[in-house]
């Protein structure tokens, strides 16, 4: 049975008992109270592969078309983003937001549980045609260093081809 949620304004919820079995054994969205609450990412990709349904606030099913068009308008570097959540999620890998520590993401290794472990990295997708300076660079590497994770440049090119960059600090 498919998960059944509805987006409004910019998060997508539901409080469905497939909901929070899925959160319980893969750790899909995140438990606010009465609600599981996924990323956009998360949403995409559940969606992608028919585990959920997306109704807008009047109760009207959304086509993935329709979908993938809110969602960018919500966020415009949506693609670049859903690309590599996408890649990671298929590898094995646990994503979650990361808005508390500046990043798009928190990436925890494989196998790891959620309760009982920290996240390895934050990760920062970008598109091969979007600029950083050396001062966001380092300002990345500042919020990973300052949160004992290690910083993860994931670099999405034309092709959606991604290359990862690992950063961590090492003392001489």
């Amino acid at each position: 049975m498919k998960i059944k949620s509805t987006l409004i304004s910019e998060k997508v919820t539901s409080n469905s008992k497939e909901a929070f079995d899925l959160f319980a054994s893969q750790r899909f969205g995140e438990k606010k109270g009465e609600k599981i609450t996924y990323m956009l990412s998360e949403a995409l990709y559940l969606l992608e592969d028919g585990k959920i349904e997306i109704f807008d606030s009047k109760n009207k099913l959304l086509t993935e078309e329709e979908v993938i068009r809110k969602f960018k308008k919500i966020d415009k570097k949506f693609k670049t983003k859903y690309i590599v959540f996408k890649d990671l999620r298929k590898k094995g890998y646990i994503v979650k937001t990361a808005l508390k520590y500046g990043a798009e993401f928190r990436v925890y290794d494989k196998g790891i549980k959620i309760e009982s472990g920290h996240s390895k990295w934050i990760c920062f997708p970008i598109s091969e045609n979007q600029s950083l300076t050396w001062q966001e660079f380092s300002a990345k590497n500042r919020v990973a260093h300052s949160t004992k994770k290690n910083l993860l440049i994931a670099i999405v090119d034309e092709e959606e081809d991604i290359s990862y960059f690992e950063i961590k600090w090492i003392k001489p």
